[in-house]
């Protein structure tokens, strides 16, 4: 266990044992590592003494000196605590030994991303099995920009779910059935007799896009004049297959790879839409109106009843959507997350309430909902037209300023924010463009270890740090000098375990960009006011060395989880 979580543990045990806590009490306690500028409020920081002063009876400030002099008495903790301060209501901060830092700077490096993960111990948690699914886009033409965005989140929250245990699937789910497609196969099959110069009228409600014209020229030269012959069902199944294919390979240079795509049309097909309909009409949730099949959604909290089934028979796309999350959470999912676009926000009612009614259990889905992006040049939004030859598709964006920059701006932002993206910022090689900043700091990090490796005095330092060799003494020696310029550091790097627990609980990708910058930041600024390599010092010049291996490691984390590169020079 590490330094922090020991801490943590024997205080709240500490609090635990002398208080009686109740579940209520319990819940409410926050015992937190501090990682501010100010050092006012110590290296932690505990709420106990304002949840416990109300049952006692006492003011806040009282019960925390009862609780300092407890925790002074208790060796087991007091051993890594320099002093104890009491602020404002009756805060109770902690600063540690000078020391202890140096313990956790070099249990770090030895343990290092194990110190950001769930202990696996009986008493840790159960790990779930999650379903996330993303993008989802119809295979009706290319990814638009905000598919961009949902794509990197969900691509980096099941990152972050994968990297603390847990079992994370990513799916897309293919729309590949019903009114859309048939509409796709009008348009391009207009399209291609277009091209073949045949009269023929282009759907009113038909997908205009030049992607179709595009791909009608493509289809001429293997086809010719023989598509004049093919059946409708042909030019449905030719354009839907190349503009899936074109999805999948856009998403595969922006990173994301899915476990399994999931064809709508194979859920009809299977029967499994009919069975749902048959499971919620054995539960005595449907009724017939208009000679339409109408499900009582409103029973689960809907603003009104759904139609399943339309006079003509036709299946309406809730329907497929009950049978398809169903199908989900009978695979063994405990929990499914939706991530869709802010035009869905009236859709999620609807979907949970549905979902309930046919698996009889609440809190199985979580849907992520994101806000619009907007493209940005010289202060002015850009409009997306190709036509024009600005932008439209995610593809131009990574084509413009490439995939790392691309998944990180998308990313650099809360989801239910709107998003505006700079591309002149995004198009920059300096510290104003936030992913190039964060990869020249690992580069940075690589050649200070390169120029210190040709210190005859530092060279085998240099070697043990980059082979990871925790046995060696010259570690934890160079650990006993890290000094109060490297504490800040430290801090930020430990205060990773609590930034990953809270994306994977609350689903906010954002902080782990947020934090990412913000260590590169910190890193920054310590390598202008530090020597890091001294011939003249080497005992110093180990103990940053080692920092500096500190901040590499979880930069290497980071940009992993992230999914960006990790350039060796830039």
């Amino acid at each position: 266990m590490s330094v922090i979580r020991l801490i943590k543990k024997l205080l709240f045990e500490l609090l635990k044992q002398e208080y009686q806590l109740s579940e209520k009490q319990a819940l409410s306690i926050q015992i937190e590592l501090n990682t501010s500028d100010s050092k006012d409020f110590g290296d932690v920081t505990c709420n106990a003494a304002l949840v416990l002063a109300k049952e006692l009876k006492l003011n806040p400030r009282a019960v925390a000196q009862q609780i300092k002099e407890k925790i002074e008495a208790e060796q087991k903790l007091s051993q890594y605590i320099a002093s104890i301060d009491i602020a404002g209501p009756g805060f109770i901060n902690i600063f540690f030994h000078e020391n202890t830092w140096q313990t956790i700077a070099h249990e770090l490096f030895t343990h290092h991303n194990e110190l950001f993960q769930p202990e696996q111990s009986e008493q840790a948690k159960p790990r779930k099995k999650y379903l996330l699914e993303f993008v989802s886009a119809n295979p009706t033409g290319p990814l638009h920009l905000g598919h961009g965005r949902g794509g990197i989140i969900g691509d980096v929250l099941a990152n972050v779910l994968g990297f603390l245990g847990h079992e994370a699937h990513r799916e897309f789910y293919i729309n590949d059935a019903g009114a859309q497609i048939e509409k796709l196969g009008r348009s391009f099959k207009a399209r291609c007799y277009q091209e073949l110069e045949q009269p023929i009228e282009f759907p009113d409600d038909g997908y205009a896009g030049e992607y179709l014209i595009e791909l009608a020229k493509e289809c001429l030269e293997k086809h010719g004049n023989s598509l004049l012959e093919k059946e409708d069902y042909f030019f449905q199944e030719y354009a839907k297959e190349q503009l899936l294919e074109q999805i999948k390979q856009t998403l595969d240079r922006y990173g994301i790879q899915f476990d399994r795509w999931f064809s709508e049309r194979q859920l009809h097909k299977s029967g499994a839409v009919e069975q749902v309909i048959q499971l919620l009409r054995d539960k005595g949730l449907v009724y017939k109106k208009d000679d339409a099949t109408w499900f009582q959604s409103t029973k689960f909290g809907d603003d009104k009843d759904r139609v399943v089934k339309k006079s003509d028979g036709t299946l309406t796309y809730i329907a497929a959507d009950i049978a398809y999350h169903k199908d989900k959470f009978d695979r063994g999912y405990d929990k499914l997350i939706d991530i869709l676009g802010q035009d869905h926000h009236g859709y999620v009612t609807r979907l949970k309430a549905t979902l309930e009614s046919v698996i009889e259990k609440k809190d199985c889905l979580d849907v992520i909902l994101y806000q619009l992006v907007s493209i940005k040049s010289c202060g002015e939004q850009v409009k997306m037209s190709k036509r024009a030859g600005t932008f439209e598709k995610l593809e131009d964006v990574i084509e413009k300023v490439g995939t790392d920059v691309a998944r990180f701006f998308y990313l650099n932002r809360k989801a239910n924010a709107h998003l505006d993206f700079d591309l002149d910022t995004a198009l920059k090689k300096t510290e104003e463009n936030p992913a190039y900043y964060i990869q020249y700091s690992y580069v940075r990090t690589n050649s200070l270890f390169e120029k210190a490796g040709k210190i005859d005095a530092l060279r085998l330092f240099v070697e043990a740090l980059q082979t990871g060799d925790t046995k060696k003494e010259r570690i934890k020696e160079a650990a006993s000098h890290v000094d109060q310029a490297a504490i800040a550091l430290i801090k930020k790097i430990s205060s990773l375990e609590t930034v990953l627990s809270t994306v994977a609980s609350t689903y906010q990708t954002h902080l782990l960009s947020y934090y990412t910058l913000e260590l590169a930041r910190m890193f920054h600024a310590y390598y202008a006011g530090n020597k890091i390599i001294n011939p003249d010092d080497i005992e110093t010049s180990k103990s940053r060395l080692l920092l500096t291996k500190l901040v590499q490691q979880t930069l290497d984390l980071c940009l992993d989880l992230l999914g960006l590169s990790k350039p060796k020079r830039m």
